[in-house]
């Protein structure tokens, strides 16, 4: 029986292990990069982050329901990719701008924000 936790992310390219979340949103060496939107489940999209750590400079992703649980705001049932009020922020992977419009993805567009305000650690590996 394996009682080891699984940990939240390890980097492809030089194994650097973030043993939980906080650990990956708190590492000054990580930087977020963009959103990969899946236009049939929100939940199952990606965020794209960059381990800028020397010898590293690899990308990676992590599905946006890893971080649903930081936002508290609404979550809107209609989706409004290509009506009148959505900007297509999410059809720009690197885009990672708030959007006003009232759509399923519009939580997201907040979650990026929370991710780059997170108080970051420098001094991490």
């Amino acid at each position: 029986m394996n009682t080891e936790k699984t940990p939240f992310k390890i980097c492809p390219c030089c194994k650097r292990v973030w043993p939980g979340r906080d650990n990956f949103l708190s590492d000054g060496k990580l930087a977020l990069n963009g959103y990969q939107a899946d236009f049939e489940e929100p939940g199952e999209g990606l965020f794209i982050f960059t381990h800028t750590a020397k010898d590293c400079g690899t990308s990676m992703a992590v599905k946006t329901k890893s971080f649903k649980d930081l936002y508290t705001g609404p979550v809107y049932a209609r989706r409004g990719l290509g009506t009148e009020d959505c900007p297509g922020y999410c059809l720009g992977e690197f885009s990672l701008n708030r959007c006003d419009a009232r759509c399923e993805y519009a939580y997201i567009r907040e979650l990026l924000q929370i991710i780059n305000q997170w108080p970051k650690n420098r001094t991490a590996a």
